[in-house]
């Protein structure tokens, strides 16, 4: 199946259109979070951070934690079910988690190869290098996740994404082993 990204304004309709059934949304800690109507409460997690990539005074960077808690929600999550990840402008906080979820779910692949393909489906995707490199730490993937985000580069300049998706599940090749 597939990883949906998307913007806050354009999430209820991509989560009806893609058939979501599990959702992650990332927004700061005094925004509102949607309630997606074919999303049971279970089925969807909510972390309150500031999209920012260094500490700074009033607000709240993502933590070692909100990590945690993302990858302990995808550890139930079935690759043959369709997920939505968004953050306010599905640009940074959204696309670190979808790359993260990729790579939990993967964990044979590259994840150059994971990080490539959310560049094909994004030009804007910037993923926020705080919640990878904790991801990175907590799947224990040595730095490889970091330098495969480092490698595709900041996205182009926007606003707000358009919606895209990835792949929940990637092929596995003698050249994507570790």
């Amino acid at each position: 199946m597939k990883i949906w990204v998307s913007p806050l304004c354009r999430v209820h309709e991509v989560a009806a259109e893609a058939g979501a059934v599990r959702a992650i949304s990332l927004l700061s800690p005094k925004d509102i979070f949607p309630t997606l109507e074919r999303v049971p409460t279970d089925f969807h997690h909510k972390a309150a951070m500031h999209d920012i990539r260094e500490p700074s005074a009033d607000l709240t960077p993502p933590g070692h934690g909100h990590v945690e808690e993302i990858i302990h929600f995808l550890n139930d999550w079935s690759v043959n079910d369709t997920l939505i990840i968004h953050c306010w402008a599905g640009v940074s906080r959204s696309t670190a988690t979808a790359f993260t979820a990729a790579c939990l779910k993967n964990p044979s692949v590259d994840e150059t190869i994971i990080a490539h393909s959310l560049r094909a489906a994004s030009p804007t995707a910037w993923p926020n290098s705080r919640l990878v490199g904790f991801a990175d730490d907590i799947l224990g993937r040595s730095g490889r996740m970091s330098r495969a985000i480092e490698e595709i580069g900041v996205g182009a300049p926007t606003l707000e994404a358009e919606p895209f998706f990835i792949p929940a599940q990637y092929e596995t090749t003698d050249a994507s082993t570790h």
